[in-house]
């Protein structure tokens, strides 16, 4: 995993980016992770570069880069928000696509914003919607205005 440099980064910041790389290397079957504003916009990623190709040759990312998988992670959010009040449904708690070579998961936090994970299609889907709400319990009561802020530029130096 690549991470950007939390160098002169606040300490709630810097925690982000420690639960976030926690759940990437903890977790099996997790390719990567990101988290959304409410507004779109990545504020936390596992891999800011591009993504990397296995040994068979096969990406284990979205392509291009962790942008592609924020831009994936705010488009189901924002789909199955509408879908959500359109059939009376409340607010949405969490999202799983699975597809033949992998899944996605989107789970809601606090402030609206996104917490997007890519896994491997042999993962298991309990664990890590279990790593999911803890990140998101830990994270969603940090994620002031403030720091939404200094994430975004921290994510707009290494772009």
């Amino acid at each position: 995993m690549t991470a950007p440099s939390t160098f002169g980064l606040s300490s709630e910041a810097r925690n982000l980016h420690w639960l976030l790389s926690n759940l990437v290397e903890e977790v099996p079957g997790v390719h990567s992770v990101t988290v959304v504003s409410s507004d779109g916009l990545m504020l936390l990623s596992s891999d800011p570069g591009l993504a990397t190709a296995d040994a068979a040759g096969r990406r284990s990312g979205p392509r291009g880069s962790s942008a592609d998988l924020a831009t994936i992670v705010s488009g189901i959010g924002s789909l199955t928000i509408g879908a959500a009040k359109l059939m009376d449904g409340g607010a949405v708690k969490q999202t799983m696509v699975a597809m033949d070579e992998g899944s996605v998961f989107v789970m809601s936090i606090s402030d609206g914003s996104l917490l997007g994970v890519h896994a491997t299609v042999d993962c298991d889907m309990s664990v890590i919607a279990y790593h999911m709400a803890l990140f998101v319990g830990r994270a969603g009561h940090v994620l002031t205005p403030e720091l939404r802020s200094e994430l975004r530029k921290s994510m707009e130096s290494i772009q």
